[in-house]
């Protein structure tokens, strides 16, 4: 029996940063909308992945540390143009916002005074369009019946319950183990179509060798040698490495890293924080604002770089290093049986991001309410790009602030 197409061509890496860098630059509201960008983007504009694959790529970066949406995009600019492909992904997603938090700690005064303006608001709201389609479009995909619709919303309620990185896992968890004893049945018995991963799993083995040694050598290397950009190195990439559920759960152990030692004060950990919601692209990119607001050097543009490197290299290293494996996973049968409930799972945790925290931070009067649906019109039905959706909903945002 042949084995399936591969699920998309090769891209060159110029055009991998064209699309990322795109997304980096109209990508509001946090992790959970940047899905429904992807999915927008990467399955229905592109083609560059179908369905199954996209969802089993966000389920794999459910389950892994770091900040899941990027990790998504890091590798399909693997699969389409390798090394440089992802690298390009990358810089293309984090570079505007990384930037933009660099200048914001040099003191640029238009982008502080930004944060309070209406427009702002108008981006909050608008990821409730965002999110509300992707969460019907992959509902339709990967729960379409009752048995995995059910999964969804049990899924849903664990994580409302259990509103913490535990609890995201033990949804997921639990949507794998249903699955795997329950929906033994696909719609079809075709074995998924293989990932374009261009290694072989030795080389995953020692990506994942590498991400340990790094996780447990930094510290040392930065006590015996007592250089700061190593323990700027080693406290980055120990938050990369060891919090589950994206950039606001990341944001504790970053200010026990970095406040306590009197690397950043209080206030400008906070005041960064601020900044960091009003940009598109990925929280994590917080991580320049700290190593360029520091007072010990290396700091600015320096520090910057230095922390931003080491918060990411552990996606580098952990998506690199379970691709091949978990593409061999994925086509076994039971593996399968165990996806179909972790993506319906999937759902369930998109869902529940939809009510807390995008809706209940952004819906705050009647007229909120009137302008997501009226974004969420323009994306479902009359099939504007995000980009116009957002930059309307902004507008929309100052027009209701005068109100």
């Amino acid at each position: 029996m042949d084995e399936p197409a591969p699920t998309s061509a090769r891209s060159s890496p110029l055009e991998v940063l064209a699309v990322t860098l795109r997304l980096g630059l109209t990508s509001f509201g946090g992790p959970v909308a940047h899905l429904g960008y992807y999915r927008e983007e990467y399955v229905k504009r592109r083609k560059w992945l179908d369905e199954a694959t996209f969802a089993d790529l966000v389920a794999l970066c459910q389950f892994l540390p770091g900040p899941a949406s990027t990790q998504v995009t890091m590798a399909v600019g693997l699969m389409r143009g390798g090394w440089l492909g992802m690298l390009a992904a990358w810089l293309g997603f984090a570079t505007p916002s990384a930037i933009i938090m660099v200048l914001f700690a040099y003191g640029v005064e238009e982008v502080g005074g930004a944060l309070h303006s209406g427009w702002l608001h108008g981006l909050m709201v608008v990821a409730v369009a965002v999110v509300a389609q992707a969460v019907l479009g992959m509902m339709r995909s990967l729960a379409p019946d009752r048995e995995r619709a059910t999964l969804a919303v049990v899924a849903a309620a664990v994580v409302l319950w259990f509103p913490t990185a535990l609890g995201q896992i033990g949804a997921i968890l639990l949507g794998g183990v249903v699955g795997a004893l329950l929906l033994k049945n696909g719609n079809n018995n075709a074995s998924p179509a293989r990932l374009p991963i261009e290694f072989s799993r030795w080389t995953g083995a020692a990506l994942l060798v590498a991400f340990l040694v790094l996780l447990i050598g930094l510290p040392f290397a930065a006590s015996a040698m007592h250089n700061q950009a190593l323990n700027l190195a080693a406290a980055f990439y120990r938050a990369g490495s060891l919090v589950f559920g994206g950039g606001h759960v990341v944001l504790p152990l970053l200010q026990a890293s970095v406040v306590p030692p009197g690397w950043v004060t209080n206030d400008a950990f906070l005041a960064g924080y601020g900044a960091a919601q009003a940009l598109p692209g990925p929280l994590f990119t917080f991580a320049a604002y700290l190593g360029a607001v520091m007072g010990p050097t290396p700091n600015g543009w320096l520090g910057g770089v230095i922390c931003l490197v080491a918060i990411f290299l552990p996606s580098f290293l952990l998506i690199a290093g379970m691709l091949p494996f978990w593409d061999s996973l994925r086509r076994l049968k039971v593996a399968q049986s165990a996806l179909r409930g972790v993506n319906a799972a999937v759902v369930g945790l998109l869902l529940a991001a939809l009510y807390r925290p995008v809706w209940t931070s952004a819906i705050m009067s009647p007229y909120d309410f009137a302008l997501a649906m009226a974004g969420f019109l323009a994306l479902f039905m009359w099939k504007r790009p995000p980009w116009l959706v957002v930059l309307l909903s902004a507008l929309g945002g100052a027009a209701i602030a005068q109100l």
